[in-house]
């Protein structure tokens, strides 16, 4: 039995890193000057020569080595020890701290209107009974 870890497969990570950046291929393939099929086909080769490499981590905000060594664990990892009280699977409590009342808000933007609508009649009057 064979204890040599399995290559990375490149085009996979291209294509992780580029769901979490919010990019489509189509995008992707625009900034390397290629077509989504190409994208495509790339991000299901395991390997991606070097220069093509550098040109996607480029188009994607990243180097070459965050390419190569990106892991799903890493990630969540991060997300999990920067995100301030992460809990994944937390259940259905969800608890959003708002710092305004929503309500308030819409009571202030229902007077701006009124005021609007005022200064609106107050015009045409004025304009009325210069005629």
């Amino acid at each position: 039995m064979s204890t040599a870890t399995k290559p990375k497969h490149i085009g996979r990570n291209i294509s992780r890193i580029r769901e979490l950046r919010g990019m489509k291929q189509e995008a992707l393939a625009i900034s390397i000057g290629v077509s989504q099929q190409a994208v495509s086909n790339i991000e299901g080769s395991e390997t991606v020569d070097e220069e093509r490499l550098n040109t996607i981590a480029e188009a994607l905000g990243v180097s070459a080595e965050a390419i190569k060594n990106f892991s799903d664990e890493v990630v969540l990892n991060n997300i999990q020890n920067n995100y301030e009280g992460a809990v994944i699977n937390d259940g259905p409590t969800v608890n959003h701290n708002c710092s305004f009342n929503p309500l308030d808000k819409v009571v202030e933007l229902y007077e701006r209107l009124v005021q609007a609508e005022k200064d609106k009649v107050e015009y045409l009057e004025k304009f009325l009974e210069g005629k």
